[in-house]
């Protein structure tokens, strides 16, 4: 049975931003399947900097970043460009700055990323439920194979 939604709201939030195809729905995902109260955040669109702890400050920010190669990669359906990657990254740094965990997803399958972002939780720990919360949609499309 889920867990009723008043009580996993009352658990710590965690925010995962980055930039486009970088793994955000997909780790968010799997840190809910676990039982964290894990939202994205899709900061990489906004102009405001703070925007990531102005709307539900989280206890826990995890930035993910990845290269253009990787965002193709990841998102063939997209025309990314350098320069939109400098776009969003600049949007981020307020982020970035202030993330409790930056993880580069490059060349990382989804398990993987999730594995590592558990065994920090393990280290610095967080409240969370017992069982999987319910998912959240996600922020970008789908990708064949599992990729973030």
């Amino acid at each position: 049975m889920d867990p009723d939604q008043s009580e996993w709201e009352k658990l710590p939030l965690v925010k995962v931003v980055g930039v486009s195809a970088a793994g955000k729905s997909t780790l968010v995902a799997g840190l809910r399947a676990k039982g964290y109260n894990a939202r994205p955040a899709s900061q990489e669109h906004s102009h405001s900097p703070e925007m990531w702890r102005k709307i539900r400050p989280p206890v826990v920010l995890i930035y993910l970043e990845i290269d253009l190669d990787t965002q193709q990669e990841r998102r063939p359906d997209v025309s990314w460009s350098p320069d939109w990657l400098a776009t969003e990254e600049k949007r981020l740094a307020h982020a970035r700055q202030h993330a409790s965990l930056v993880l580069d997803t490059r060349g990382m399958a989804a398990a993987d990323v999730l594995g590592l972002v558990l065994a920090w939780l393990d280290k610095h720990p967080l409240d969370h439920a017992d069982s999987p919360l319910p998912p959240v949609p996600k922020t970008g499309s789908a990708v064949a194979g599992g990729l973030l």
